[in-house]
């Protein structure tokens, strides 16, 4: 939000002036994926450059976009680097599935994740939500607190209760174990991950499905254990729902098997992505207090903690444009990728067969031919009130056919935490480095700071 001491700009990467040789490009794809678009990628809307024998075009302009994702997505797969780092993990789920069996899914899935569904879930949400600031309002006591491990434990919390019907007591903290080792080591993409064919084996081919073979044992146990677990109340949960949803062409619904790769799905998605939401919205509310004051006190005003629905109804337009404004500057998918499987035209651009496709949120969303203060934090450019975003110039839950069924999930989720946790508390950061990105499969930050939180 605009002030007296000027627009508040976050910390983040400078761009190279010039595209980046070989090896300190895959170093950044590896460790902080951001840094690898040059400065003339945020002025100009397409941008070409030829790695490792493969012409690549980073796309920005928001027809091009519309091309890719909406008008000929059929002819945009996902490239042999992005199955090889998230099959170990999603199996054969939404997220990376191509052709029948994904429109099967998709339209097997949609039946829960409405608006209608994503309401019942609400009370689930709110409960989890209210246990996670009270752990964090016992630690505020005894000094600053790393916020970033309660809002994971908190986002893994909710995903139990909304997807199982009950806490993540006895899972969570191997869960995590298990997400956060993946992605240190396995989750990296590697140089032979990206030029390899994907029925050749890559090095790390190896350990990743070594990986699944653990990872499908354990998601196979939580499932179990829910089957002979009691429901937590009357709310029915997204197991429940996928359980007996069919596809409304075909009748079937899911196999075991499918049914575990959407819940592996779901559990990634949501709780990598939404933690870090609530944590880059702390971050941006310390940088900006007379933005946290606003949001604040209308999340005090609105009863979120006693009343969450109503709340949502229509009373945090605010912290809602908080939430909305925190995935334009921390886009949690930093860039879209698809390989052309055959020959087209983009923005003006011949595309061949084999080409790399990059629609990258984080410079499309910081692009100075699609934002006033691209780079500046401004929740009001949000508001109701306001003209909204051109179409195709803000994409982070996607487009098109693949758009992130979960995006109604997601804010809903979000914007009741991020309400909870400004009505409570007052939160600063003490002097010390900036928080900055650590872009590999989502926007993490590079660090877990620890906030002062005093009780409002």
């Amino acid at each position: 939000m605009a002030t007296e001491r000027g627009p508040i700009v976050p910390p983040a990467p400078v761009p190279p002036e010039r595209d980046l040789s070989l090896w300190p490009y895959l170093r950044a794809v590896r460790d902080n994926a951001v840094a690898s678009w040059p400065a003339r990628a945020y002025r100009e809307t397409v941008t070409e450059r030829h790695l490792l024998g493969r012409r690549s075009l980073t796309v920005t302009d928001p027809e091009g976009i519309r091309r890719i994702l909406v008008d000929n997505p059929g002819n945009y797969v996902r490239t042999p680097a992005t199955r090889r780092v998230l099959r170990p993990m999603l199996g054969d789920g939404l997220l990376i599935s191509e052709g029948a069996p994904w429109r099967h899914q998709r339209r097997t899935l949609a039946p829960a994740f409405t608006p209608r569904a994503t309401d019942g879930l609400v009370p689930l949400i709110a409960a989890a939500v209210h246990d996670t600031l009270e752990s964090i309002e016992g630690q505020a006591r005894r000094g600053p607190v790393a916020v970033f491990p309660e809002l994971h434990r908190m986002a893994l919390e909710i995903a139990g209760r909304t997807m199982f019907s009950v806490g993540m007591e006895h899972h969570g903290e191997r869960l995590r174990g298990m997400m956060e080792r993946y992605g240190r080591r396995l989750g990296r993409p590697h140089l032979l991950d990206m030029i390899l064919p994907i029925t050749w084996p890559a090095p790390l081919d190896l350990p990743r499905a070594l990986f699944r073979r653990r990872w499908v044992r354990f998601l196979d146990r939580i499932i179990a254990d829910r089957a002979v677990e009691e429901a937590g109340g009357p709310a029915r949960d997204l197991l429940d729902l996928l359980g007996e949803t069919r596809d409304p062409e075909t009748g079937r619904g899911f196999t075991p098997e499918e049914l575990r790769d959407q819940v592996a799905t779901m559990l990634l998605a949501g709780h990598e992505t939404t933690a870090a939401t609530l944590l880059w919205a702390c971050y941006l509310l310390c940088l900006d207090p007379e933005t946290q004051e606003r949001a604040a006190a209308e999340a005090a005003a609105s009863g979120v903690e006693d009343d969450p629905a109503g709340a949502l109804a229509g009373r945090l337009t605010f912290v809602r444009a908080v939430v909305d404004e925190t995935l334009r500057l921390y886009p949690p998918a930093f860039v879209i990728v698809r390989a052309a499987r055959g020959p087209d035209t983009v923005a003006g651009h011949p595309v061949a067969a084999g080409d790399i496709l990059l629609t990258p949120p984080w410079v499309l969303h910081r692009h100075r031919a699609h934002w006033r203060d691209p780079d500046a934090f401004d929740p009001t450019r949000f508001l109701p009130e306001a003209s909204p975003p051109r179409r195709f110039t803000y994409l982070p839950f996607g487009a098109g056919p693949r758009v992130c069924i979960g995006a109604s999930f997601a804010l809903t989720e979000a914007t009741l935490a991020l309400a909870g946790l400004l009505a409570r508390f007052r939160i600063r950061l003490p002097p010390g480095e900036p928080v900055m990105t650590a872009a590999i499969v989502t926007t993490q930050p590079d660090r877990s700071p620890a906030f002062h939180l005093s009780r409002r």
